[in-house]
């Protein structure tokens, strides 16, 4: 099977969630698991059973005050509300923000003065990261609707963008990179938890639909990530391994997938991992509010 196109992929990624909100907001439990009758909704495992990217991300101290829908809705692989080492007063865009547990962790960081945005494409996702928010009381908090390819906010307006899991989904992730990029204030800082790849895994494990949305076929290689943040103008880009999985871990995401298990699991042993990838945005929010003329021509930069 080709790799499918952005619009198709973000239709069929968005079917997924929208099933596991709907689990959710109707009381059903954990949401990484498969609407009745199909396969997995969401990052890691394809079926019920025990998820080796999802768990155990989140203490109990830091999670205090947030609904538990939030919780439940949580579909990622770390947490890059405490990589991302959040100020008071700072503005931080959470990219596919779900049901919004790491938006509202963020907003309880940047305090009063600070901003925390959600964007999801998904409405179900949407309106129960908004009923999340109401329940937390949360005032410092926007949900907004739209794509992470396109994001719906003005250039040089966001101190910090995080995201949980989410960049892998994408079919075109250089445009959203290119986004984050964009986005970010000059000093601004791109503070991400995603699946990597090291090594080269076998086809039909990048090919299969169902793990394109269960975050593993549509992972970037380490190298390539770098390769892709540095060419769209970060710098300081960096990986840092956080879980690797071994094929005890991917037997649980390719169980569903009608793919050889128990074969392909000892090809990719140890080759997918679950990172904090971190970046900067060149220059200084004080450079990029002078004139041209005083920006550029400081003791440090003119000849």
């Amino acid at each position: 099977m080709e790799t499918p196109d952005l619009a198709t992929l973000q239709e069929i990624v968005r079917e997924k969630y929208a099933a596991a909100a709907e689990r959710v907001a109707g009381g059903g439990g954990t949401s990484c698991c498969a609407p009745t009758g199909g396969t997995g909704a969401c990052c890691g495992a394809t079926t019920e059973s025990w998820d080796p990217i999802t768990t155990d991300l989140y203490d109990a101290g830091q999670i205090s005050g947030i609904p538990a829908e939030a919780l439940l809705a949580s579909l990622g692989c770390g947490n890059p509300t405490l990589l991302a080492e959040l100020a008071p007063g700072e503005t931080v865009l959470d990219l596919g923000s779900g049901g919004g547990i790491d938006v509202l962790l963020s907003a309880k960081r940047v305090g009063p003065t600070g901003k925390a945005y959600g964007l999801d494409m998904t409405d179900q996702m949407l309106a129960l990261a908004n009923e999340n928010k109401r329940r937390a009381g949360a005032t410092n908090v926007e949900f907004l609707r739209g794509h992470i390819e396109a994001i719906p906010l003005p250039s040089n307006s966001v101190d910090v963008i995080i995201s949980n899991c989410v960049i892998n989904l994408s079919g075109d992730k250089r445009a959203v990179l290119a986004e984050a990029y964009r986005v970010l204030k000059p000093g601004g800082r791109f503070a991400v938890s995603d699946v990597v790849v090291r090594g080269d895994p076998p086809e039909a494990v990048k090919k299969n639909m169902e793990l394109w949305v269960g975050c593993v076929a549509g992972a970037l290689g380490d190298e390539e990530f770098l390769a892709l943040l540095q060419g769209v103008g970060f710098t300081n880009a960096s990986i840092e391994p956080t879980r690797i999985y071994t094929a005890h871990d991917a037997a649980a995401f390719l169980s569903g997938t009608g793919l050889d298990g128990e074969t392909l699991a000892r090809e990719i042993d140890g080759k997918f991992l679950s990172a904090f990838i971190r970046a900067t945005k060149p220059g200084t929010a004080h450079a990029a509010a002078l004139p041209v003329a005083e920006a550029c021509c400081g003791s440090d930069c003119c000849s």
